[in-house]
């Protein structure tokens, strides 16, 4: 069975295309996904590419992908390809491996690092993309903004939930509420990806599933293969909380920010709707994350302290990455994407 055969192409939930390669190791993955290739990268090649880079970033993304809606004329059952996953763990590993030496400090003490996640910088310290969108960011900056996050977006909150079978008692309630939220609490108009294409379709961009990721950088990329890292393997429960608590308590400052550029640059109510949701939603899940999801996870399992702090670290890390990497090219005046958008 394949996706072409079970899903009409015209379809809302039809699959995206494969992309193009972005080096050896994707090529070699993406032919073997379409079926004009049958060699894989060796695990050798794997382990000495850049963990950062282009090429490791779509090889993780594609095969990640094939958890999600897939791609089209893809075989459905190579999503546990054996072969397929020996490779995706190779990359997982320097991948991981990049971020625990990378992403900060380290430790155990949870506490310390919530609360940093709650000091509000005063001012802008010239590293945030919602500060810099809020006090002079130009439409086609916002266009291109949204394009990025579409990777994550229009899946919003699918890679969290893959951590719910693995929590109990009060964490699973918390981590449960707050997804009942991101769903549209039963309404599919209100689902948050639905908000999010609404948002994009307001801004004169192309709503469909995956249609950007051609153009996002690799720092885009990894944020998202960080979800699905963290949320794919059991082991890694606590960094997906700690990841998932970082996005909730620091989304609505940066939400009302960017509601506020939206409305300056002209975007109509489906742009600003999105945001504004955020800002009031994620001020109440911020306390159920804080105290529930959190709290219950580490009441029940407290050696999983130190995957927490792992989780926000590397999400303000690979935030951070892909941040300066936006800002650089909009201060140059040129499109922080790997093709610019059209008008």
């Amino acid at each position: 069975m394949t996706t072409q055969a079970t899903t009409p192409r015209d379809s809302p939930a039809a699959p995206p295309a494969l992309p193009p390669a972005r080096g050896p190791l994707s090529e070699s993955v993406l032919a073997v996904l379409a079926g004009s290739g049958t060699r894989l990268p060796a695990t050798d090649a794997v382990r000495r590419s850049d963990p950062y880079g282009d090429d490791l970033q779509l090889l993780l993304y594609v095969l990640y992908e094939l958890h999600y809606r897939g791609f089209a004329g893809v075989d459905e059952r190579l999503e546990w390809d054996p072969d397929l996953l020996g490779v995706r763990a190779a990359a997982e590993d320097i991948f991981l491996d990049a971020l625990r030496r990378d992403a900060g400090p380290g430790g155990r003490d949870v506490a310390r690092a919530v609360e940093e996640l709650q000091r509000e910088p005063v001012g802008d310290d010239g590293h945030s993309v919602s500060h810099h969108l809020r006090r002079e960011g130009e439409l086609w900056q916002l266009r291109e903004y949204a394009a990025v996050r579409s990777l994550y977006h229009l899946k919003e909150a699918d890679p969290h939930l893959w951590v719910v079978p693995r929590l109990r008692g009060r964490a699973k309630a918390g981590m449960v509420a707050v997804e009942f939220d991101e769903f549209g609490a039963g309404r599919a108009e209100n689902v948050h990806a639905q908000l999010f294409a609404d948002l994009m379709t307001d801004l004169g961009l192309d709503a469909r599933y995956g249609r950007y990721l051609d153009a996002a950088p690799a720092q885009a990329l990894a944020v998202v293969n960080m979800m699905s890292l963290f949320g794919l393997h059991r082991r890694l429960r606590g960094a997906l909380v700690g990841h998932f608590a970082t996005v909730e308590i620091t989304s609505s400052p940066g939400s009302r920010r960017l509601a506020e550029a939206l409305r300056r640059a002209g975007a109509g109510p489906a742009a600003q709707r999105f945001y504004d949701e955020h800002v009031e939603a994620d001020a109440v899940h911020e306390q159920v994350v804080r105290h529930e999801v959190i709290g219950g996870l580490l009441e029940d399992e407290p050696g999983l302290a130190a995957d927490v702090v792992l989780g926000i670290e590397a999400t303000g890390h690979l935030e951070g990455l892909l941040g300066d990497h936006l800002l650089a090219a909009w201060r140059e005046g040129r499109s922080a994407l790997r093709a610019p958008l059209t008008p």
